[in-house]
């Protein structure tokens, strides 16, 4: 199957320093990519070339073949939705206002929210577990309910490809676990491309079909979770001593620091 977003030999640099270089990556449709690696190492940087907020200074980021660059920003964001680390909302918006924003990229200048986006923003309410929140304002909303409604509001500008940038950061265990889920479920029932920046590497492990680790801006090593989890790799790329078995539930990759 042809992927839905192509990297080729993309480059990007913050003045003379390079954060990205040399990362050829194929994110396929209905599949769930976890991106890995230090603090420092790429991770945000590639999620936003990704969506085309940068541009490469080398290399091209291809949307079905199309260079990201030329589509536009309306166009861009009707195929692809980032969820970023920092979403401040000024106002007390209530859930369902928030989620009607994701409806922009489909608007006309001037134009407002008719029947059909407010279908469709329900309906991403309802797939995020968070149709009862729709009244409450986003400033009431714990940790792991305001992270699902702004998943939900990805999901309203209805695309094919999300990208969450940390999305379990600052949440306890349990909302952790319910955010992969949800990822995972949203990409096998309603056949989404999810790429997902994530510091918790057991969690990638067990939800990811696939996995990135980036070491200083390039790829160290690409695969499925129990190629890329091992002990050397992390060492290499973490500059950390770890043990990493199978977890007996799953058979997935576990990793647990040692010394």
């Amino acid at each position: 199957m042809d992927p839905i977003l192509t990297l080729k030999d993309v480059g990007f640099r913050y003045g003379t320093s390079w954060a990205l270089r040399g990362i050829d990556m194929a994110i396929h449709p209905a599949e769930v990519l976890g991106i890995l690696g230090p603090n420092g190492s790429g991770k945000s940087t590639l999620l936003k070339t990704m969506d085309g907020m940068l541009l490469p200074q080398e290399g091209h980021v291809l949307l079905q073949g199309k260079a990201l660059s030329a589509l536009g920003r309306p166009k861009v964001a009707r195929e692809i939705a980032m969820v970023g680390q920092e979403n401040y909302f000024r106002f007390a918006f209530s859930a369902l206002e928030v989620v009607l924003m994701g409806r922009f990229a489909h608007l006309k200048r001037f134009q407002f929210e008719g029947k059909r986006d407010m279908e469709v923003a329900v309906n991403a309410l309802d797939a995020t577990g968070t149709l009862d929140l729709a009244e409450r304002s986003i400033h009431e909303l714990s940790g792991g309910e305001k992270q699902r409604v702004l998943i939900a509001r990805a999901l309203a500008q209805e695309p094919r490809v999300v990208l969450l940038d940390e999305p379990t950061s600052f949440l306890d265990l349990r909302y952790k676990r319910e955010i992969f889920q949800l990822v995972s479920s949203l990409c096998r029932d309603q056949g989404l491309s999810v790429v997902v920046v994530s510091h918790d590497i057991d969690l990638a492990a067990h939800f990811c079909h696939r996995l990135v680790m980036l070491k200083k801006g390039s790829t160290y090593v690409a695969g499925p979770p129990e190629e890329v989890v091992t002990a050397a790799h992390i060492e290499a790329v973490y500059e950390c001593p770890v043990l990493v078995d199978k977890n007996p539930s799953t058979g997935r990759p576990r990793v647990s620091l040692t010394g």
